[in-house]
């Protein structure tokens, strides 16, 4: 259930382009599509601050034009990963991975 609920919160925070992420669950799913879409590949079970380091040039040279994939970008930089770490967190970091159906909520 937690992993639907991030996933869902990251994706209407763009989609409507609100609010911050509020915990590493939603950071590994943002992460992981954001990973995706810039075909970035990393270890499933990579710990928080080291996937934060991973993709961190990545979001500081990001252009895109897309108005969700930027504000992805936006919360991702702003975001503060805890040392926090489960299996949800690599589950979500997967599913955002191999997300198919990006911005799509249900």
């Amino acid at each position: 259930m937690v992993a639907l609920v991030a996933r869902q919160s990251v994706i209407l925070k763009c989609n409507m382009q609100a609010s911050v992420m509020i915990g590493n669950y939603e950071f590994y799913y943002g992460a992981g599509l954001f990973c995706k879409l810039q075909g970035i590949t990393a270890e499933e079970d990579i710990l928080p601050n080291d996937l934060k380091e991973l993709i961190l040039a990545k979001l500081e040279a990001f252009c895109g034009e897309d108005n969700r994939e930027q504000y992805l970008v936006k919360l991702l930089l702003d975001y503060v990963p805890s040392k926090d770490y489960d299996e949800q967190m690599k589950e979500l970091f997967m599913w955002g991975l191999k997300e198919e159906m990006l911005w799509r909520a249900n």
